[in-house]
């Protein structure tokens, strides 16, 4: 029976964030951990009265404690560049390329110094921790693809699918190729693109190429995802015993309806989490 589009939209979620989905703790002390040293040694600055020449002091002494500079304006990048009317900068954090003066005048324009000595803060471990939480939230759209993909997994596995025998995660074109004699090459543009799948199942007679993704918010990466699966599902349907299937969920796709009903018309295999959860994994692999 054919399904409705737009009852099968109406079950998508808006989150499927686990515990460690909104921040993750373990990745902020690890990075700090690796710095802690130089931090504890740029504390002594705090409250100074005489900030720039213990600065000076510091960084003669200590060179490396330099590495640590970009982490306190929230970057994480070795080099940094600041456009000047009298001069175009590319500070270099790891392999210093400029005097001691030129960084004393980076940490007192970016307003380092200041923070620092008007005890803004009072130690540089924990400030840099708040940091590190603050730029972890950038990972949450990684964390989200990664939270999908382990969701599709436990599926595959509650199907009785094993890892490595079974199914395969993150297989190339190239590999699928090689280890079943599939032809492949109207997905990869006879040879010339590289794609990547998520998953792969072989059941014995199939195999089955499987995407798996979850939008929470819209954007225009929707609809170009929306138009190449739906490619990729109309070449594969001239590859005998091969088979695209999409995972994906997400209330961002009611942003990019339009293309996601397109797929969804010609498709086959696409796939909700409601699906996986009435256990479309069970009946398509077994």
């Amino acid at each position: 029976m054919k399904r409705n589009f737009n009852e099968w939209l109406s079950n998508f979620k808006d989150s499927i964030a686990t515990w460690k989905y909104y921040t993750d703790f373990e990745k902020a002390y690890t990075n700090i951990d690796t710095i802690k040293v130089e931090l504890n040694i740029l504390n002594s600055l705090v409250g100074s009265k005489n900030m720039e020449n213990e600065f000076r002091d510091i960084v003669k002494s200590y060179p490396k404690v330099l590495k640590v500079i970009p982490i306190l304006i929230a970057k994480r990048e070795n080099e940094i560049k600041i456009a000047d009317a009298d001069k175009n900068y590319v500070f270099n954090f790891a392999k210093p390329n400029y005097t001691i003066d030129e960084y004393v005048t980076f940490m007192e324009r970016t307003g380092l110094f200041d923070l620092l000595q008007n005890h803004i803060i009072h130690s540089l471990v924990d400030y840099v921790m708040g940091v590190e939480v603050g730029m972890d939230t950038n990972g949450r759209k990684n964390r989200t693809g990664d939270a999908m993909e382990d969701l599709v997994e436990s599926y595959l596995q509650k199907a009785g699918l094993v890892k490595d025998n079974t199914y395969f995660k993150e297989m190339y074109i190239s590999e699928i190729q090689s280890r079943w004699g599939i032809d492949l090459s109207s997905i990869s543009n006879t040879g010339k693109t590289e794609k990547r799948f998520d998953f792969v199942v072989a059941n014995g007679t199939t195999i089955y190429g499987i995407e798996a993704n979850f939008y929470s918010g819209g954007g225009s990466k929707l609809n170009e995802t929306a138009r190449s699966y739906k490619t990729i599902a109309l070449e594969s349907k001239e590859i005998e015993g091969f088979e695209f299937v999409w995972f994906t969920d997400g209330v961002g796709w009611n942003t990019a309806k339009h293309n996601l009903e397109e797929a969804f018309d010609i498709m086959e295999h696409i796939y909700s989490i409601a699906d996986l959860e009435s256990g479309i994994a069970n009946k398509l692999f077994n």
